[in-house]
């Protein structure tokens, strides 16, 4: 009688390659099944694969080169990216995600194109504790908002549908923030996303006041202006810091620059947005 063939009897490198082709999860719950799988599932050949492939080039760009000198395998070294890694002075911040290795990636205000920020009258530049970069931007009054960042998809994983995300804080003296919803856009080549969403949460004692001085005679042009669209909301983050999607896109395999942009150009004076960059990362179903 033939009895079937198991994983057990398969040589260690035939193993290898079947795990390197799943994922950092897989490899994880693989190596638990039995002790005879630890040392395979947890080998450089199998985790070096879920490495990018420009691994070598995103290691010379950290800040933080001197934790470098403490990881001894492929797998320290996937664990160790998957912590937010500050490169190319700081200015960027990279992560790969736990379970899939997909690459996400964070550009610091710095890093992005942002109307008036060098007039010191519009916005301040600042370091706070909270934040990853050494410096965030704060709104100090402004009536044309208009913030733009750009990346090439060849930094990302290929094939991939990617979320981008302005992360930002609100504070105490945040005003006209909420009066009109911005208008983002995500654009890949000729392809051009709009969107539109509050900078904010509306403030209810502040629609309450507006109300007894105005009537309904603004929230009907309000609501007027969001009938039959999605307006989006800023949503807290698991590290305190608020995002606003500004859209998605698909990386593909060709290498391509991305166009992202948040802009409120309604001439109502704003101030109090404090902006720490935008987030691109997986998105998930």
């Amino acid at each position: 009688m033939n009895s079937a063939t198991s994983i057990v009897s398969l040589p260690e490198e035939c193993v290898s390659a079947i795990l390197s082709r799943t994922s950092p999860q897989d490899a994880c719950r693989f190596s638990m099944v039995s002790h005879t799988f630890v040392s395979v599932a947890n080998s450089d050949l199998v985790w070096k694969n879920f490495l990018p492939s420009d691994y070598e080039d995103i290691l010379s760009r950290t800040v933080n080169q001197f934790a470098l000198k403490f990881i001894s395998s492929c797998k320290q070294l996937f664990r160790f990216l998957c912590r937010p890694v500050l490169l190319d002075g700081g200015n960027k911040s990279f992560k790969l995600e736990k379970c899939s290795g997909k690459i996400c990636y964070m550009l610091s205000a710095t890093e992005l194109s942002i109307a008036w920020s060098i007039d010191p009258m519009f916005w301040s530049w600042k370091p706070i504790p909270e934040s990853r970069f050494s410096l965030v931007a704060e709104l100090r009054t402004v009536n044309w908002l208009e913030i733009e960042g750009k990346m090439r998809t060849s930094v990302l994983t290929p094939n991939t549908s990617y979320g981008a995300y302005l992360v930002m804080k609100v504070s105490d003296r945040a005003y006209g923030l909420d009066s009109a919803p911005s208008e983002v856009s995500i654009t890949k080549g000729k392809i051009v996303k709009r969107g539109r969403a509050y900078l904010c949460n509306k403030d209810e004692n502040k629609c309450n006041m507006e109300t007894l001085f105005y009537g309904n005679r603004r929230n009907r042009m309000v609501q007027e202006q969001e009938d039959g669209e999605n307006v989006g909301v800023p949503c807290e983050r698991e590290d305190g810091w608020m995002e606003i999607e500004i859209g998605e896109f698909f990386s593909g395999e060709d290498d391509e620059e991305i166009q992202m942009s948040v802009a409120e150009v309604g001439h109502q004076l704003k101030g109090g947005l404090v902006l720490e960059g935008i987030e691109v990362r997986p998105k998930h179903t």
